[in-house]
């Protein structure tokens, strides 16, 4: 019997993966190979690995857990979960069925693009989530910013810490008009209409095509598409989730154990603000070691 499963190989997994590794309990960790960031040309802010392809990273990462002989690491899916704490059964679609005393969740999720031409060719190279991934190399440019809510207005006023050239794209969005004045006393303009057509080369943005025929340049646009979970094992296990402006994550406690004892998740999946490779690290490593804690006699 495994110590520990682990469903998910991206960064929470493999960093869960390694701290029990290390503490010599026995780990298997399921992967498909679709980390959320493989369209991704680079990683930035994750320290000692700085402006990397997420996918090196990760290589590097699968090849240091290579001299573990706790970590085993199998390219297949879990298909389903059953039994209890100290007691767990994973299925594969291999066939194959896994017995273990804890779960570790760290499928994560995946972005559901919006049904408008040019956007998903552009995603991960001129449409970006996240400044804190993106914005340094951008910076002082002409940034978009599709409204998706109130919450955006907290992200135009964090965006002119990189840049004072920002477009608010209402999207079709009726923006309160306390929010509109404040944009307006920050000489933010709004452009008002759906986007229907992300113009691009090769994925860089040329304009933004609306349905009120105006032609809107920038030279990069932050949006914040809805995601869900990249599986379902979370709702046939019935685990209690929390709602965020973009789709739903587990719900976990300060130890990352779900609503299921002996059941811990990490990573996007259960990250309801500013998903990173560097939170999702923190996450999978500290999931690891409480689940490590939790069976010492």
């Amino acid at each position: 019997m495994n110590d520990v499963i682990i469903i998910g190989g991206s960064f929470a997994g493999l960093a869960a993966a390694l701290q029990l590794g290390r503490a010599g309990r026995k780990v298997t960790v399921l992967d498909t190979g679709l980390p959320r960031n493989r369209f991704a040309g680079h990683s930035h802010g994750v320290l000692g690995h700085d402006h990397k392809p997420p996918q090196d990273i990760l290589a590097a990462a699968r090849q240091q857990l290579a001299r573990y002989p706790a970590i085993r690491l199998v390219a297949t899916r879990a298909d389903n979960i059953s039994g209890a704490i100290d007691d767990f059964s994973v299925f594969t679609s291999d066939g194959e069925t896994l017995k273990a005393r804890r779960l570790i969740l760290s499928y994560g999720v995946v972005d559901q693009m919006p049904n408008v031409p040019g956007f998903a060719d552009s995603w991960g190279t001129s449409i970006v989530p996240c400044p804190y991934c993106d914005g340094f190399e951008v910076a002082g440019q002409h940034w978009g910013v599709v409204w998706s809510g109130p919450q955006s207005h907290q992200s135009v006023r964090l965006f002119r810490d990189w840049t004072d050239k920002l477009t608010v794209f209402a999207d079709g969005h009726d923006i309160a008009p306390e929010l509109q004045a404040d944009l307006a006393l920050r000489k933010i303009p709004v452009v008002d209409g759906r986007i229907v057509e992300i113009a691009h080369h090769t994925g860089h943005i040329e304009t933004v095509n609306l349905d009120t025929g105006r032609h809107v340049a920038v030279d990069i646009l932050f949006a914040q598409p809805r995601n869900k979970p990249s599986a379902s094992l979370h709702e046939s296990l019935g685990l209690a989730t929390v709602d965020t402006p973009t789709g739903i994550v587990l719900k976990v406690d300060e130890r990352r154990q779900t609503s299921i004892p002996g059941i811990y998740a990490a990573g996007d999946l259960a990250t309801p603000f500013l998903p990173s490779v560097t939170q999702s690290t923190w996450q999978g490593a500290m999931a690891g070691i409480f689940a490590q804690q939790s069976m010492l006699a």
